[in-house]
């Protein structure tokens, strides 16, 4: 008979350690528990900055596609040189930009001042017809032989204005001026 009363002592004991262990754990892993860092807010930031890329990416993906120049063969490029050479006419500049333009000035280039126009030069690019035929990256690398303060420059535009130089179109390229203020798409 004692081993029987034992035996269930035993028992007991062994179920209340178990229970107040259970409680005992319980209450400490809820209260010592540290808490995982909330990064919602940093994943929400992430998220919208990455929307705002996605949008420049695409602005600046129209704006190359709209830039792009179909390319013809080097025969007929050079067959449509000689046959066609545009004449400056001051007069028609002078009456479309209500100013003197001097022949292949390419500070008529809106964005080009005098020093980016230096710059072009050491790149022996001197007249309208070779800036036309530059592409927006070589306008680029002109700009960037500069130093940084010429980074805030956008040469996107500048082979197209050149191209309107060139050809004569001195209306067409004042009007694009004033609606694209600082030679911008």
């Amino acid at each position: 008979m004692d081993l029987e009363g034992a035996n269930i002592w035993y028992w007991i004991i062994l179920a209340l350690v178990g229970i107040i262990a259970a409680i005992l754990g319980y209450f400490f892993g809820k209260s010592d528990a540290p808490s995982a860092p909330d990064f919602s807010e940093q994943f929400n930031m992430l998220e919208i900055e990455n929307a705002k890329l996605k949008a420049d990416l695409d602005t600046c993906k129209k704006r190359l596609s709209s830039t792009k120049q179909p390319k013809i063969s080097e025969e007929l490029s050079s067959s449509i040189a000689a046959n066609h050479v545009p004449a400056f006419n001051a007069d028609e500049a002078k009456l479309a930009f209500g100013t003197k333009v001097k022949d292949n000035d390419l500070k008529i280039v809106e964005g080009i001042g005098p020093k980016i126009e230096g710059l072009f030069h050491n790149f022996n690019i001197r007249t309208w017809k070779q800036l036309s035929e530059t592409s927006a990256d070589k306008c680029q690398e002109v700009l960037d032989s500069g130093g940084k303060r010429y980074r805030i420059h956008d040469p996107a535009s500048w082979p197209m204005q050149a191209k309107m130089a060139y050809e004569g179109h001195w209306k067409q390229l004042a009007e694009w001026q004033e609606k694209h203020r600082a030679g911008k798409f």
